[in-house]
């Protein structure tokens, strides 16, 4: 069978750990790069990584070229002014959105069909140190992707499950973002916060109490939007974590970048108020990241 063509508009950590992927797979690759990076960008992406430590050719595009995958890969804050790159929706068969958050799914479906769009969500810890030269710091890279994608992504996430992902198609859209969310957002906004790695906000009795209700709520929300979370199974995992895994909103702060607050916590905020729940916790590290956030 001949290989998806697949485009990743965002080539930071995310965006370039899957072009380098993907492309280590035998597919072809293009990565959308703004106009003025175009003649600056390698036509190689590099990855260092626990699946291997290797380079591959790309092609590169100031605009989403025609392809079977279209893989959206920025920050939510980012996503609008991105999205003037894709001029050819009719040329792109699918588009998977690899954002935090939920609220992107219904811009996206809004401007190109329900069904061009397949939710997917990714748990993974990977940073951009230079152009094309990525960094995979977490030993694990969890790609979820809805059932809706089954057909079309079959042997693209066996591939990837060959090179050390975790792959797994989730016939229930609410369970498959919400699963992120409500790890997610607690460990983005207690790191975030506390300005230390999950292992440092674990061993502070005053932050892993914060952040362990934050899960708590997050799941309750969670839970009264229809989607089959457990909170007691997420801190489980978030106990298992790497200890010095840190949150890309950490560093975001950490850079003076704005935070991508209202994609991770606003989806909880939102639908606790729709449900009349209670969520302190959560409203105290919202706060708390917008203090760091503001300019010194």
């Amino acid at each position: 069978m001949t290989p998806l063509r697949h485009a990743i508009l965002g080539v930071g950590g995310v965006g370039g750990l899957m072009a380098a992927c993907l492309a280590k797979c035998g597919s072809p690759v293009s990565v959308v790069v703004r106009p003025e990076m175009l003649d600056r960008f390698p036509e190689q992406v590099q990855l260092e990584s626990a699946f291997g430590n290797f380079s591959v050719p790309v092609s590169r595009a100031a605009q989403v070229p025609p392809a079977d995958v279209l893989w959206i890969t920025v920050k939510a804050t980012q996503l609008e002014a991105a999205l003037t790159a894709l001029t050819k929706p009719e040329s792109v068969t699918a588009i998977v959105p690899l954002l935090n958050g939920i609220d992107h799914l219904a811009v996206l479906r809004g401007k190109y069909g329900a069904e061009k769009v397949i939710a997917a969500t990714i748990a993974v810890e990977s940073e951009r140190v230079a152009p094309g030269h990525i960094v995979h710091r977490s030993p694990f890279a969890r790609l979820n992707v809805s059932s809706a994608g089954r057909s079309l992504l079959g042997e693209t996430l066996e591939g990837l499950q060959k090179m050390g992902f975790e792959c797994r198609f989730v016939d229930d859209e609410a369970t498959l973002m919400w699963s992120k969310i409500v790890f997610l957002a607690p460990f983005a906004l207690s790191t975030t916060a506390a300005n230390k790695t999950v292992g440092e906000a674990l061993s502070d009795p005053n932050w892993r109490d914060l952040g362990e209700g934050c899960v708590r709520e997050a799941c309750a929300v969670a839970v009264a939007e229809g989607a089959k979370v457990d909170a007691e199974s997420i801190l489980a995992w978030v106990r298992r974590a790497p200890p010095n895994m840190r949150s890309s909103m950490q560093k975001d702060v950490e850079r003076g970048n704005p935070p991508e607050l209202d994609a991770i916590a606003g989806p909880i905020l939102r639908a606790a108020a729709r449900y009349g729940i209670e969520v302190p916790i959560t409203k105290k590290l919202v706060a708390a990241v917008e203090q760091r956030s503001l300019p010194s």
